[in-house]
């Protein structure tokens, strides 16, 4: 079996705490083995062209999980021109010069 990265939170005797907190989000002795995998996903109901993206970190997990790793998802920050208006930046930056 590969050694993964992730075997410094799922294996040893030290990290039971880790294992504890694992198990917590829904994992298994069985999971522990395989690879565990981040989907980074900036789903919002706030910005309109990130309202799919629930869905299609779904199918990545899905498919992480197809080909026999463990998906674990987690939100990052949503960035639109409607929020970067109200600073300035977009004015500047958002748009191509004409």
């Amino acid at each position: 079996m590969p050694k993964y990265r992730s075997a410094t939170t799922t294996h040893g005797r030290n990290m039971a705490g880790a294992r504890a907190l694992w198990r917590a989000t829904g994992m298994t002795d069985a999971d522990f083995g395989k690879p565990i995998i981040a989907v980074v996903n900036s789903f919002t109901q706030f910005v309109p062209g990130h309202v799919h993206l629930r869905d299609l970190g779904k199918l990545v997990a899905e498919q992480i999980e197809a080909a026999g790793g463990v998906a674990k998802e987690f939100n990052t920050i949503a960035v639109d021109d409607g929020s970067l208006w109200a600073t300035g930046v977009c004015s500047i930056h958002c748009h191509p010069a004409s």
